[in-house]
């Protein structure tokens, strides 16, 4: 049998799939409910209890990533574009930090957040799954950014916000004119010297994509993380992280097919 014929036959383990009905949202809000409320002890304002609910979700596509055998949601994320922030009224991210420098740039947006995987699923292969799945969502909706918040727990000490910040490439810092202001500075009270931290692994992901911290960190009071605003300019992703999570037409048509890509 041709590879290609194989290819074709065999059984992806995960795949992608936008929910299209209720109850596929649901199953997400409860995976989110999982991770932040049980695992993060975050304190979730939801409208129903079990579920990580709140305004946005009825604005929002919610992507997700199931396995194959059992069927079961492994890994989501909602995603707001700028069409559905005007009709809410506003983007999550501006809860936060102040855009006004970043929404004033050209070009379609499209904002991700409350992203997670579940425990017993967590690597590289369902993080590329949901990425290649959001490829295929930027590409379908022709948007020039990918913006949102990323969040850094505190170490045994507090936030080392300045440790976290010199691990992070120079490359990776937006410019000055791109630089949100945070509405809730991490207070000093709550900062460190210490490196307990890191750069989580979704943070590193985003980075790995292109993305670029604009500004500084945000003190999710909630959730009890530092949040980081990330943008992503489309149009300057590297060649070698567009052929690993970029569909092949994303790649080969995306100058002839989306203006100002960024």
């Amino acid at each position: 049998m041709p590879a290609q014929e194989k290819e074709a036959n065999r059984v992806r383990r995960y795949v992608t799939e936008v929910a299209h009905d209720e109850a596929t949202v649901r199953a997400t809000q409860q995976l989110r409910y999982r991770i932040f409320a049980g695992e993060m002890g975050a304190n979730l304002h939801t409208r129903i209890d079990g579920l990580d609910y709140d305004e946005i979700d009825d604005f929002c596509d919610h992507l997700l990533v199931r396995e194959t055998e059992t069927g079961n949601i492994v890994a989501c994320t909602r995603l707001l574009s700028d069409t559905q922030a005007a009709k809410l009224g506003h983007f999550y991210s501006e809860g936060e930090f102040d855009l006004s420098g970043v929404l004033a740039l050209p070009g379609r947006f499209l904002e991700i957040g409350r992203t997670c995987v579940d425990p017993s699923h967590r690597g590289s292969i369902v993080i590329s799954t949901l990425w290649n799945g959001l490829a295929e969502y930027v590409y379908q909706g022709r948007f020039n950014y990918l913006m949102g918040c990323a969040s850094i727990t505190p170490g045994p000490h507090g936030f080392a916000v300045d440790a976290v910040y010199r691990q992070i490439e120079p490359r990776h810092f937006g410019p000055k004119e791109l630089a949100v202001k945070s509405k809730n500075p991490i207070p000093s009270w709550k900062r460190c010297q210490h490196d307990e931290s890191g750069i989580p692994p979704l943070l590193q992901a985003y980075l790995r994509l292109g993305a670029q911290v604009c500004g500084d960190p945000y003190w999710d009071e909630d959730f009890n993380v530092m949040d980081v605003f990330i943008l992503v300019d489309l149009s300057r992703l590297q060649n070698r992280y567009e052929k690993r999570f970029i569909a092949t037409k994303v790649t080969t048509n995306a100058h002839a097919t989306i203006s100002a890509l960024a």
